[in-house]
Parts: structure tokens; sequence; C-alpha cells
């Protein structure tokens, strides 16, 4: 059994789910540890930061293991990291511009977008794989949809009004939804065939999941730890 945990030197996939492991639950301990230094009004989106980068940390060693074990790409188990976590992001937005009166309407918004864009793009690369051009479009609609929110919409308007570091925060958080969150497109369009105009671009499926998981990893990490060093710069802030 434990034989067949040890990742082979060549094995990128499962390195890249250990360094994700290991750098989130860094992440984690950082947040969770720091919170006694934060500002009081701070301390729920730093909370929140280190939650993210907790369950995100528990699920990839899960993850990890599972892909050792089989081989296979712990698809179902990488979305259930998502339904709990991106949400969560998209709560911080709401948390950092509350001061400036932002309404739980728009906090229902973020989440609800969210959860379209990640169960329609489970049915696309699961279930409904045949039509996972279509689904792929609503989930990037939904996607967009936050991206319109975040740098045009209400937390736009809302971050101009709280100060100069929650709107120079925000514009970061902002950067990380646009091109951060881009790179999971680009992991489905590797991992679905049809996934770019009818046409998948890895013949190979098996480079196309070991290539999705790679590019998913890496996004994940970048995006969630990431966001939380963002929050965390902001509750160090004078503003």
């Amino acid at each position: 059994m434990q034989e067949s945990l040890k990742i082979a030197s060549d094995n990128y996939v499962a390195f890249t789910f250990f360094i994700g492991t290991m750098a989130m639950m860094a992440a984690s301990v950082f947040f969770f540890f720091e919170l006694n230094n934060t500002p009081q009004k701070w301390r729920t989106s730093v909370l929140v930061s280190g939650l993210i980068t907790f369950i995100a940390a528990v699920h990839y060693y899960y993850m990890r293991g599972y892909n050792l074990e089989t081989g296979d790409s712990p698809t179902f188990f990488r979305y259930v990291d998502w339904i709990l976590t991106v949400p969560l992001m998209c709560v911080e937005f709401y948390l950092i511009t509350k001061k400036a009166g932002a309404k739980i309407g728009l906090l229902w918004k973020l989440i609800f977008a969210s959860l379209v864009m990640l169960v329609t793009g489970y049915f696309g690369e699961t279930i409904y794989v045949q039509n996972s051009v279509l689904w792929g479009v609503i989930s990037g609609a939904a996607y967009f949809y936050i991206v319109y929110l975040v740098w045009f919409g209400e937390v736009a308007k809302l971050a101009q009004t709280a100060g100069a570091q929650v709107a120079k925060a925000t514009k970061i958080l902002g950067w990380f939804v646009l091109v951060g969150w881009a790179i999971y497109p680009l992991g489905y369009i590797l991992g679905t065939p049809g996934g770019l105009f009818g046409i998948q671009l890895v013949a190979d499926k098996a480079a196309a999941t070991h290539a999705m998981d790679i590019v998913y990893n890496i996004a994940d990490a970048i995006n969630k730890i990431g966001f939380g060093l963002v929050i965390y710069a902001l509750s160090r802030s004078e503003d």
C-alpha cells in the first residue's frame, strides 16, 4: 500500500498535488496565526482566507492519494473543493466593501453566479461531455458576470467609495478573477472533447487529463493563496 503512494520522479501531476497541499496548508497556518494580530474590522476577511486555503489543502491531500492509487483525475472531488472555496472567494468582495454599503443582495449575486459557473462546468466536464461546448458557454457566461460585477458593477463602484486601500485591493483581486480564474477554462478546454469550437486540443485523452490537472493545480495555488495575501495586506493598511 505504501509503495503505491510513492511519487515517481516523472509523475508531475502527483507532484503538483503535493506542492499544492503543502503550500495551501502553510498559508492556512499563517492566516490563522495572524488573526489575533489583525484589526477587528478585517478579522472575518482574514479568517475566510484561512478557511479557503485550509479546505483546499484537505482536498488536495485527499486528491493526491486518490490520483496515486487510481491514476485517474479526481474531478468530482476537485469540484467539491471548488463548490466550497470559490463562493468563499466571492464572499471576500462583499466583506471588504461592506463598510461602503454593500448589501446582502450583492453577496447572493456573487455566490449564485459562482455556483452556476461551477455546476455547469461540472456537467460539461463529467456528465454531459458530448455537449461540453454548451455547458462551457453557460459556465463562461456566469464567470464573465462575476468579472463584470468586480470590474464595472456594484463591487467596483462600492470599492471606489470605501477608501484608497480597499479600491486598490479590489482591483488586484479583480486581476486574479480576470487573469487567474481564466486558467480554469483552459483546463476545461484541455480536458473535454470539443472544448474549443468542437476541437479537442490534445488527442491523447490521458495526456489531456494530466495537462488539465497540472493547469488546475497551479491555478488553485496561485489564486487561493494570492487572494488571501491581498486580503492580509489590506488588513495591514492604514486606510
